[in-house]
């Protein structure tokens, strides 16, 4: 079986939105909570049971993502996380703009239900797979109006600053976990868990 897919459009903005335009002093903006989408995928194929219910984060993005344009936001990078989560995503973009990106652990939203799940399963939230999460790289000075225009879609309602760009040169994503310490973030390794693609 074949399947084929194919977008024919127009560019409407002259911005260049890739790995290329992110640089120091950029906010790294989050959709929203992370892992729900990869959590659901494994406890329905797995028959498994928990307190509270997960599901999933799947939802459309164009109205969120097409809303930080239009309302003047000067997007440097935006990343659906879909394969390989969040770090993944991170780590790519750092490695293709030669920067760090530096984030904080305290500032990433995770539901109770995913974090007790990962716990359990041995997964970490930040690589668990997302369907309906992008990140954003915008201006240090336009993160707080982006997070505000975000915040007016229900599916990106939970929209935060999870950390910003520091420096060129490095390619590396470090966290700053909840006790403070700092830890660098790799890529994933291994196949991802839930196979969702």
């Amino acid at each position: 079986m074949f399947i084929t897919t194919a977008g024919i459009g127009v560019v409407e903005h002259e911005g260049a939105i890739g790995p290329a335009s992110v640089g120091p002093g950029d906010a790294v903006v989050l959709s929203g909570d992370l892992g729900r989408h990869g959590i659901a995928i494994m406890v329905h194929r797995e028959g498994l049971s928990f307190e509270s219910t997960i599901e999933s984060d799947c939802a459309p993005l164009i109205k969120p993502a097409l809303a930080l344009l239009n309302g003047g936001i000067e997007v440097h990078c935006l990343r659906d996380l879909t394969r390989g989560g969040l770090a993944t995503n991170l780590v790519e973009i750092a490695a293709a703009s030669s920067t760090h990106v530096q984030i904080a652990e305290t500032a990433i939203p995770v539901r109770e239900g995913v974090r007790g799940a990962c716990e359990l399963l041995g997964l970490d939230p930040l690589y668990v797979a997302n369907e309906g999460r992008f990140v954003a790289f915008v201006p240090t000075g336009s993160a707080d109006r982006a997070v505000t225009i975000l915040r007016e879609h229900d599916q990106t309602a939970a929209a935060t600053v999870i950390g910003r760009v520091a420096e060129h040169g490095s390619g590396l994503v470090s966290l700053k976990s909840l006790i403070g310490s700092e830890r660098n973030i790799d890529m994933l390794s291994g196949e991802q868990l839930p196979r969702i693609c």
